[in-house]
């Protein structure tokens, strides 16, 4: 199996067990809470862990039929794979915090060229793994 396939089987196991004690935490703070309600970024790193955990079981599938050396296709699946991790991080981080307004409320290096840099990231790496799916099995 390539190491790129490994690393986002890897991940994809790591974001969805991240999932499962996000969820209890959720569950527990929803049941004691005078109102009955999470903090909005505990619902988000939630939601995110869970749905980040199957777009890297897709990016795994993709990559078994990448044209690109085994070096270059970690890089392809490692930069989206970063910033998913990061991502979730973050959000628990602001759940943890118990944020209420979005964090693009302030403008700073994070929400202006950090946003820039994950959109980068995430959409080269998953574009180069969807076009090598691409010019593997149906334009070759």
């Amino acid at each position: 199996m390539p190491a790129s396939v490994k690393l986002s089987l890897l991940a994809s196991g790591l974001f969805l067990l991240s999932g499962m004690p996000s969820g209890i935490w959720k569950y527990r703070v929803m049941i004691t809470a005078p109102d009955h309600a999470a903090p909005i970024y505990l619902h988000i790193s939630h939601r995110a862990s869970l749905l980040y955990s199957f777009a890297a079981l897709v990016l795994a599938k993709l990559l078994e039929y990448s044209p690109f050396s085994p070096a270059i296709q970690v890089v392809i699946v490692a930069v989206p794979l970063f910033y998913f991790a990061v991502t979730i991080f973050v959000y628990m981080i602001h759940g943890l915090k118990g944020t209420a307004e979005t964090q693009f409320s302030r403008r700073n290096f994070v929400t202006t060229w950090g946003m820039y840099m994950l959109i980068a990231g995430e959409v080269a790496g998953v574009s180069l793994a969807v076009f090598g799916f691409i010019y593997t099995q149906i334009l070759s």
